[in-house]
């Protein structure tokens, strides 16, 4: 056999984890089992077997996704994973890259509260651009909790400490069970209803994911949505994150934190105070100070010490510009009699009367050139005339017949040239000086 047909060690287990790689039911994929043979390595990565009663997985969970773990496995626990299988080329070995780990007893509820987050997400009720922001001065302040946890007196005490004037209304809740949910919601719903308040807070204390799962259920998310009032989000500890903190306005790490985020501080407001009133009287002493010493300049100046001299001084300076201004007057009056002078005489040359005149005359040239053109015209005209009634005359038939000659006509008033014209019998007319001889022919006797 050829050795192209031979694969490599290499080359086979590229293949298979090639086609691991490419099956997209081995990725992303939730196993449920028991860790064993777990090792934490120095570098941050966990090495780990996945087991049930039948078989088990090799499975590496690197330091970039195990670091947002709130917990540390040990063996024998059960857990859910999330991850990828794929082949371990070195070994040839297949095995499982976990990017996310749950402990079993929780493992229904966290993946019921990724696909609720996946849902609201993507109905866009986590945009940002949608956020409102809350009120500089808060006055009224709704509390939605349990009126018997922690979190409210944490609260009530935060905001009288910081902002005592803040009066607040609590809507007691359900904060965890069945019940829990839809008791949040009608609050929520309450509080809107009233148009009175100018922030929400909706949360409670630390507890398990157990116990927070009310602020996890799309009825409390949706109505947080809704709400028009500025919805602040404190549920649980710093570390607890659920549904209803991503669709509030704002989210707080814990109660207390959400009512320092609900109103500022009297004591921070009146120290800001107390500097602008500081920075206000400064300015104003400064300002003082130059107005002050703008003053006394202007008292030592030479117009307060000497007001008479000024006075005189003006009255000279206002004389001179007085002068100076008839002088200009005089000009500019020369300047347009001269002006006017040149329009008018331009008015003469250009009267109506004068153009008239000028007009008529040269009408009365035109019209004696045009007399004596024509006279010469004419005369031109009868010495051209008479010169050819002389030619014509000349040449005229009558003066031939003054001589004593005659003219031949037939009866068609052809003029007879040639015996040939005529026969015997035929009538002819001869024009002779003084009138027509009508006439019969005879005999014809040519030449």
């Amino acid at each position: 056999m050829a050795s192209d047909q031979f694969l490599t060690i290499s080359q086979l287990t590229r293949y298979i984890k090639k086609t691991f790689d490419q099956d997209e039911q081995l990725q992303n994929v939730w196993v449920r089992g028991e860790i064993s043979n777990f090792k934490l390595h120095s570098r941050g990565h966990m090495y780990f077997t996945i087991k049930d009663n039948q078989s088990r997985i090799q499975s590496v969970m690197f330091a970039g996704n195990n670091r947002y773990l709130k917990f540390i496995p040990e063996n024998g626990m059960n857990v859910l994973v999330r991850g990828d299988v794929s082949v371990y080329e070195p070994h040839g070995q297949y095995q499982f890259y976990a990017k996310e780990m749950q402990p079993d007893g929780i493992g229904n509820l966290y993946l019921a509260y990724e696909e609720l987050k996946a849902k609201l997400e993507s109905a866009g009720l986590f945009a940002n651009e949608l956020k409102k922001p809350l009120p500089t001065f808060a006055t009224e302040i709704a509390v939605v909790t349990s009126p018997t946890g922690a979190a409210i007196r944490d609260i009530i005490s935060t905001l009288k400490r910081r902002f005592p004037i803040a009066r607040i209304t609590l809507f007691p809740v359900l904060v965890q069970g069945d019940d829990a949910p839809a008791s949040i919601a009608r609050a929520i719903e309450q509080a809107n209803e009233l148009h009175l308040f100018d922030v929400l807070i909706v949360g409670r204390g630390g507890g398990s994911i157990e116990e927070l799962w009310a602020f996890n259920e799309e009825i409390v998310a949706m109505k947080i949505f809704e709400s028009k009032i500025p919805v602040i989000s404190a549920v649980g500890h710093e570390t607890d994150y659920t549904i209803a903190d991503f669709v509030a306005d704002i989210r707080a790490a814990t109660p207390t934190a959400a009512a320092e985020l609900a109103v500022p501080s009297m004591t921070e407001i009146m120290e800001r105070i107390e500097q602008r009133k500081t920075r206000l009287i400064r300015a104003m002493n400064e300002k003082l100070s130059m107005n002050k010493d703008r003053l006394h300049h202007m008292q030592k100046s030479y117009a307060f010490r000497y007001p008479g001299q000024l006075v005189k001084q003006k009255e000279q300076e206002l004389d001179r510009l007085l002068d100076r201004l008839h002088r200009e007057s005089e000009r500019m009056i020369d300047r347009k009699k001269d002006r006017l002078e040149q329009l008018q005489k331009g008015l003469n040359r250009n009267h109506p009367i004068e153009r008239m005149i000028e007009a008529k005359d040269k009408t009365t040239r035109l019209e004696n050139g045009l007399k004596k053109a024509f006279e010469t015209i004419i005369m031109n005209k009868k010495h051209s005339f008479h010169n050819q009634i002389s030619k014509l005359e000349a040449l005229s038939p009558l003066k031939v017949m003054d001589r004593g000659y005659s003219l031949v006509y037939t009866d068609d008033q052809a003029l007879v040239k040639s015996v040939k014209q005529v026969s015997t019998g035929d009538y002819i007319q001869v024009q002779v000086q003084d009138g027509k001889l009508d006439c019969r022919i005879d005999r014809i006797n040519s030449k």
